[in-house]
């Protein structure tokens, strides 16, 4: 008998960087994600296959139940860190190892690995489903981070997500813009490594206070505004924000200076998504910039429920 589990993927909309010291955020999870299906085998052993969005295996890998060490494995590095995740697992759930019987997982994302919607932290909550141990735990054991990724993963509705003395504060909010037809998301065709991105943001020199309250008050502005305008107008106010804290470009400025409308990072600036305003030529816009992955906010944003 196989258990099956499923966590959605994520989009931070506001306070990037801001939300790993207590910033107000606001984030959103998607309609990709990641599922895992586990089944107890006669073998002591752990096999583990990853397959991506069109059901292919690109990933596989065999440890033993022990030490979690690899036994064989399509790739080295992936199963370093797969072994790592799983000792971490294991670790939080001691009677998982009192067992003879291995175990088969099979990961099936439902998105392309390299657009950064969070494979790493769909696998993790995935996991702590099955194990039935504290999700944001083990993320801190693992990848690390703010967390926020985790509460999308779980949740089925826009969320804010706010560290309170360093615990995980969640509330289901209600976000869905009335223009939300004129709202885009547009892969920059890299993936941003996130641990880059932090160490970056860790290295800078600001009021941290001050940031924090005022990435905030962005949020709360963004959630409830119900006019495109100045919604477009908050979302530059952020940008403009964070450029001054990191000492980076805004992406507009670099790569769309002729775009007509506005265009926000998400996440790790540099890679991943974007958020652009606009109406039904902004497709064809990034597209003819050669950025032919855009897509609505209908597509992109799971529907409340």
């Amino acid at each position: 008998m196989s258990a099956h589990f499923y966590s959605n993927g994520k989009l931070l909309l506001t306070a990037e960087y801001g939300v790993l010291d207590g910033a107000l955020a606001l984030a959103v999870p998607t309609t990709f994600g990641q599922s895992l299906t586990v089944e107890k085998i006669d073998e002591s052993v752990i096999e583990w296959i990853s397959r991506n969005e069109q059901g292919e295996t690109w990933f596989e890998a065999h440890f033993d139940l022990t030490h979690f060490k690899t036994l064989k494995t399509s790739d080295a590095a992936l199963s370093n860190r797969l072994e790592h995740i799983l000792k971490s697992t294991f670790s939080l759930k001691p009677d998982l190892n009192h067992t003879t019987q291995g175990y088969c997982f099979a990961a099936t994302l439902t998105f392309p690995r390299n657009w950064g919607l969070g494979s790493s932290s769909t696998l993790i909550n995935n996991l702590a489903q099955w194990a039935k141990v504290n999700a944001y735990t083990l993320l801190q054991n693992t990848f690390g981070g703010s967390g926020y990724d985790i509460a999308c993963a779980q949740n089925n509705r826009p969320i804010h997500y706010q560290l309170v003395q360093g615990n995980p504060v969640v509330e289901s909010v209600f976000f869905d813009p009335i223009f939300k037809e004129q709202l885009y998301f547009i892969y920059l065709n890299k993936k941003q490594n996130s641990r880059e991105a932090i160490s970056n943001y860790r290295q800078q020199d600001f009021d941290t206070e001050t940031f924090i309250a005022e990435i905030s008050e962005l949020t709360l502005k963004i959630t409830s505004e119900p006019h495109f305008e100045a919604f477009g107008k908050y979302l530059k106010q952020h940008e403009e924000l964070l450029s001054e804290v990191l000492g980076v470009t805004p992406v507009k400025e670099q790569l769309f200076p002729d775009y007509f409308g506005t265009i926000k990072s998400l996440g790790g600036w540099g890679g991943d998504f974007v958020l652009a305003t606009g109406d039904k030529k902004t497709p064809d816009y990034f597209k003819a910039k050669g950025f032919d992955v855009v897509i609505s906010y209908q597509d992109m944003v799971l529907e409340h429920s």
